[in-house]
C-alpha cells in the first residue's frame, strides 16, 4: 500500500499528522508527504515519511499559479501512482483531488475548518465553493471536524451525505500529552497562555485587551503568546504590534516551539478567543489532555472542546470585556476547583478525542476506498 498525504506545509504534516503517518508505517505501508519545503522536512523524514516538494502559495489567488499547481499535482501523482490520496487544507483538497480523480486514484478529504473565506459572500467565496463541489464530487470520503461545517456543505450541495463523516479534530496523542496537574506557588502570578499563529482572527487583540482590563483591576496575572509571527496571511499580526504590546508590559511573547507541552504545563489556563471558523483547535485538545482548564469562544469548532463550567468557560465572540470576566472567574476559583476542571478535560479527551479514534476512521476509510 502506498499512501500519499497532500498538505499546504510540511510543518503541518509533522505537527498534526505524525501519529497517522506512524500508524501507516507500522502496517508496512509506503508513506509520501507532498507539501512545500520548509524547516520541518528533516523531522518528517526522521518519521520515515518520504517528502516530495511542490510549489504552492497557500494563500494566493492568482489563477495562473493555480493552473500550474493543478498541472504539477497531475504530473506528481502520475509519477507516484499511490493507492490512495489523503488531502488536507484548501488547495490540496481542491487541486490534488481533481488531479487524482483524473487518474482514477481514490481520495479521502479532510475539511479542517472553513476559515475566513466562508464568512463572506465574495466572488472568491463563490469560486471556492464551485471548486470544492467539483473536487469533492468523486471522493471516497470527506471528513469534517465539526457538524456545523458538515451541515453547511450539505446544505449548499458541495458534498453528498453518503460520502461524509466527522472526526474529533486531528486527535491527540494522549501518551505524549500526558496528564500533568498544575503545581502552583502562591507567590507567582496566574498565567494565561494563548497558543496560535499570530493572526487577528485568532482573537489576539481581544486577548491583549482583556489582559489590560485584568491588569487595571490589579489582579496578579500574566499573559503569554506562543506561536508563529510573520505569517504569510493578510490577517497576520505584525512584529511591530507584538513588540509594542511587550514593551507596554501587557503580554509576554514566548516565540515559537515545536513542542508546546512544557509551556502548557507552565500555564494555569489556556485561552483561545478565536472568531475564525475553526475545525477543532488542536491547541485546545492538547491543553485539555495535559489537564489545563480552557477559556475559548462560543464559536464553531471551539465550543466542541469545552463543557461550560466543567472543564472551562466559553466567552462571547469578539468581546474583550466578556473574555476578561471569564478570566476573572478562572482566577477566582480555588486550586482544587481548577484541578477538577483539568481532570474533567483530560477524561473528555480520552473518551472523545484520542488520536487512535482518528487513525481507526482513516484505516477503515482507506480499506473501503481501495477495495
Amino acid at each position: 500500500m502506498k499512501v500519499l498525504l497532500a498538505l499546504n506545509t510540511t510543518w503541518n504534516l509533522v505537527n498534526f499528522r505524525s501519529g497517522l503517518i506512524r500508524a501507516f508505517l507500522e502496517k508496512g505501508w509506503e508513506v509520501v508527504g507532498v507539501a512545500p519545503t520548509d524547516a520541518s522536512v528533516v523531522d518528517l523524514e526522521k518519521l520515515g515519511c518520504r517528502h516530495v516538494a511542490i510549489n504552492m502559495d497557500g494563500k494566493g489567488t492568482n489563477p495562473a499559479q493555480d493552473v500550474m499547481l493543478q498541472l504539477e499535482y497531475f504530473q506528481l501523482l502520475r509519477r507516484e501512482r499511490p493507492d490512495v490520496v489523503l488531502a488536507y487544507t484548501v488547495k490540496p483538497n481542491v487541486y490534488a483531488s481533481l488531479a487524482a480523480h483524473l487518474l482514477g486514484i481514490p481520495v479521502i478529504n479532510n475539511i479542517a475548518g472553513l476559515g475566513a473565506v466562508f464568512s463572506s459572500q465574495s466572488v472568491l467565496t463563490r469560486l471556492v465553493k464551485v471548486l470544492y463541489r467539483l473536487a469533492l464530487s468523486r471522493s471516497s470520503k470527506v471528513f469534517f471536524q465539526n457538524r456545523e461545517d458538515l451541515a453547511q456543505f450539505l446544505k449548499e450541495g458541495l458534498v453528498s451525505d453518503k460520502q461524509t463523516g466527522t472526526l474529533p479534530g486531528s486527535g491527540v496523542d494522549v501518551k505524549r500529552f500526558s496528564y500533568s496537574p498544575v503545581s502552583r506557588k502562591e507567590e507567582r502570578p496566574f498565567r494565561f497562555l494563548l497558543v496560535a499563529r499570530m493572526l487577528w482572527d485568532k482573537g489576539i487583540k481581544e486577548f491583549v485587551d482583556a489582559a489590560r482590563i485584568i491588569k487595571q483591576a490589579h489582579l496578579s496575572a500574566e499573559f503569554c503568546l506562543l506561536g508563529f509571527l510573520d505569517v504569510e496571511n493578510p490577517r497576520a499580526i505584525s512584529r511591530v504590534d507584538v513588540d509594542a504590546w511587550v514593551d507596554e508590559g501587557v503580554v509576554q511573547y514566548l516565540g515559537v516551539s515545536n513542542d508546546v507541552r512544557q509551556e502548557m504545563r507552565n500555564a494555569d489556563c489556556i485561552v483561545l478567543p478565536s472568531f475564525y471558523r475553526e475545525g477543532t483547535p488542536r491547541s485546545l485538545l492538547e491543553a485539555a489532555a495535559i489537564g489545563r482548564p480552557i477559556i475559548t469562544t462560543d464559536n464553531i469548532g471551539c465550543r466542541n472542546v469545552v463543557d461550560e463550567g466543567k472543564n472551562g468557560f466559553l466567552c462571547k465572540v469578539r468581546d474583550a470585556n466578556d473574555l476578561a470576566e471569564k478570566m476573572r472567574c478562572m482566577i477566582g476559583l480555588t486550586d482544587s476547583e481548577r484541578s477538577l476542571m483539568g481532570e474533567v478535560g483530560r477524561k473528555k479527551i480520552e473518551l472523545e478525542y484520542d488520536e487512535r479514534i482518528v487513525i481507526e476512521h482513516y484505516l477503515q476509510s482507506i480499506s473501503d476506498a481501495v477495495s
